[in-house]
């Protein structure tokens, strides 16, 4: 079967009103949007995170998203200006505090700063990392459903390739609806200011696996308008 792509939202927060759908969860005590796109400055001891080694349980962090049936692909372009170790932004998918999946980029006080995928199934959460230029302050984030599996890249730039960061299961039934969007969080002080350009969510119809995009670089899409909708084929 064909595969083809549905553009659900394409917010790019050019407009105090951003799209109805979009719910905050813990909104943070400062956001708006300007010219950076959509500013948020977390609040003080704000995170994710379930129990594993730590012990404790956070479901404080700010999280803007949508109510998604299906199999889809959500991306952004955050950049960051963080202050504490551990100040983060990017993405997430949620069923609620006890199963989902983020992907981020997150502040190192020392070294390089890291891109982080986090994975919280049955209320514990694991936690992978690798090594991001502290030269650079923003990325491309995306995060695919396929059924219960789920695929988080990252990219430098709007031409550049999707490079893998994790391959994940999350817990959840194969045709639950996921709440999907943008997060950030500050789990040490204040001071951070996240910036995201845009997020856009596509729905998926037809049946197809997730690829692994290190492997081979993805081809370029083609565009389809119908109507008030995009239709993305590949």
């Amino acid at each position: 079967m064909r595969r083809v792509t549905e553009v659900i939202l394409n917010e790019r927060f050019k407009a105090p009103a951003m799209d109805p759908r979009l719910r905050w969860l813990n909104p943070p005590p400062t956001w708006g949007v300007d010219s950076a796109g959509l500013v948020v400055r977390p609040g003080i001891k704000t995170d994710f995170w379930q129990q594993t080694h730590y012990g404790f349980r956070a479901d404080s962090g700010h999280f803007l998203g949508m109510e998604v049936a299906g199999d889809f692909n959500v991306t952004t372009r955050v950049r960051f200006r963080p202050v504490h170790r551990f100040d983060q932004a990017g993405l997430m998918v949620r069923f609620g505090p006890y199963c989902w999946i983020k992907a981020s980029a997150e502040y190192e006080s020392s070294g390089p700063s890291k891109l982080g995928v986090v994975v919280t199934n049955r209320g514990y959460s694991d936690w992978s990392l690798q090594d991001f230029p502290r030269s650079r302050n923003e990325v491309r984030l995306r995060i695919r459903r396929r059924d219960r599996d789920f695929l988080a890249e990252w990219a430098y730039g709007a031409q550049a390739g999707w490079d893998l960061l994790r391959v994940a299961s999350l817990d959840a039934p194969a045709d639950a609806v996921a709440r999907c969007g943008l997060y950030a969080c500050s789990p040490k002080g204040d001071g951070f200011r996240a910036e995201f350009e845009f997020l856009r969510i596509v729905r998926h119809t037809g049946r197809s696996k997730l690829k692994r995009s290190s492997a081979a670089r993805e081809a370029p899409t083609e565009t389809i308008a119908v109507g008030a909708h995009e239709l993305l084929t590949t």
